[in-house]
């Protein structure tokens, strides 16, 4: 009988030891995909690729059991050779080789070439091979700093007391209203794909007052733009007790600050490889929805349309105007219309026609949604009563706050966005894995 203890001796070498100098002068063993193979005539160099960045090998004929045109790009394989010292090389390391072992042979060649620095190439190609094209340093880098997003996200909810949650993604109608919603047949019952996680973060407010999670949500849009996905993933919390909507900015903007600290301490190769300069998040300015609007258009010269909402452009100029004035990349936009705010969010005592609410915007470009929430049963019923909307599908979302609830508020985070922001692309679509819009299913 065998037991396992969660224990397994490799029997290659850790990156550290590649790295280090305790095995310089021995032999090491690394493993590795083949990135791109330099052919100098009697010597080769042989980049493998390695999660922790790329490692050089060097070939010399008639010192390594297979011959060189046997090695392929995209092979992965083990590798044994004496670790050397080398300025020019990738981490001032390589391995001269003398056995390699082929763990897998490619099938065809390439269909993009990921050694280059940069994948040049159209964005729908890349999309059309995802998971070659990530194989390139510059574009997997894009989603380590995601990753590094992702995780700055629960790294600083767990240590102000919130808690994980994961809501279900079917439901039986949204939270949001609208007609952007996937409808289809569950078990012969209308149902729909989860807009927003709202009314069950809501719900657990009452439940353990400060909840968060990250999960995808869905929009049936018919939208083709660069800013817009039907799949995204949102991060989103909740928060009890608040005393006002801008504790729940704060906390944001405490989240942004650990997020860029995480960034610059841990993701320094990333941040170097794709030349990114954190922005600046010490200090976020905030402005009323409606003195925004004036702000960009007495500055701009650009006519006022739309007094309930905030146009695309607008967003920019905001941006810009908070650029140029404060030296800030984000701003708080607060103070919503009522008309344009879903019928949970609390309107403004002062004056109803605003909401408790806010759009952070980024370089011009809005990713996160937020604000306080009605939590009071009777003003709650009020609002749906006013606005002429039906209780059906929402009754145990409206029940909870017959029981009591605290004065609560949160947020949704468009993580695509908000990494799109930080790369400085201009497609949300090159800051999502695998991209789903009106034309694209695959892969």
């Amino acid at each position: 009988m065998e037991f396992l203890d969660g224990k397994w001796e490799k029997q290659t070498n850790t990156w550290e030891e590649l790295l280090g100098n305790s095995f310089l002068g021995h032999e090491a063993v690394v493993e590795g995909a083949v990135h791109s193979i330099r052919d100098m005539g009697d010597v080769a160099f042989l980049i493998l690729r390695r999660r922790e960045g790329l490692f050089q090998t060097v070939y010399e004929n008639g010192r390594v059991n297979l011959p060189l045109s046997e090695l392929k790009e995209g092979m992965c394989l083990r590798a044994r050779g004496t670790l050397c010292e080398e300025k020019r090389a990738p981490h001032e390391r390589e391995l001269h080789l003398q056995e390699i072992e082929e763990l897998s042979r490619p099938a065809e060649p390439m269909p993009l070439a990921v050694d280059k620095w940069k994948l040049d190439t159209s964005l729908e190609a890349k999309l059309n091979f995802r998971p070659i094209a990530l194989r390139n340093v510059r574009e997997r880098a894009k989603f380590r700093i995601q990753e590094g997003l992702v995780r700055a996200f629960r790294d600083y909810l767990y240590s102000r007391g919130f808690t994980e949650i994961h809501t279900p993604k079917i439901g039986a109608r949204g939270a949001e209203g609208g007609a952007n919603l996937f409808k289809f047949s569950y078990f012969h019952k209308p149902a729909v794909l989860a807009q927003s996680p709202q009314f069950y973060k809501q719900m657990m407010v009452g439940v353990f007052d400060r909840v968060f999670e990250t999960g995808p949500v869905f929009r049936a849009e018919k939208h083709n733009t660069k800013r817009h996905l039907n799949e995204y993933t949102s991060l989103d919390f909740e928060m009890g007790y608040i005393d006002s909507f801008r504790e729940i900015m704060a906390m944001e903007t405490g989240f942004l600050q650990y997020a860029m600290e995480l960034l610059n301490k841990e993701y320094g190769q990333e941040l170097s490889i794709l030349k990114i300069e954190l922005p600046k998040t010490d200090r976020i300015p905030q402005v009323r929805f409606d003195e925004a609007k004036k702000l960009a258009a007495e500055k701009y010269g650009r006519k006022i349309r739309n007094p309930y909402d905030l146009e695309p452009e607008e967003e920019a100029l905001i941006g810009r105007y908070f650029k140029e004035e404060y030296g800030a990349d984000f701003v708080f936009v607060t103070h919503y219309p009522s008309k344009k705010r879903p019928f949970y969010a609390m309107d403004d005592p002062e004056d109803p026609k605003f909401t408790l609410s806010f759009d952070l915007l980024f370089h011009g470009l809005e990713v996160t949604t937020g604000g306080q929430r009605i939590h009071d049963y009777p003003a709650l019923m009020a609002k749906l009563e006013a606005r002429g909307m039906e209780e059906e599908g929402m009754e145990q979302y409206l029940d909870t706050f017959k029981h009591g609830m605290p004065p609560h508020g949160g947020l949704g985070i468009g993580l695509e966005r908000l990494t799109m922001q930080l790369l400085g692309e201009d497609n949300v679509r090159e800051a999502c894995l695998f991209p789903r819009d009106m034309s694209r299913l695959e892969p």
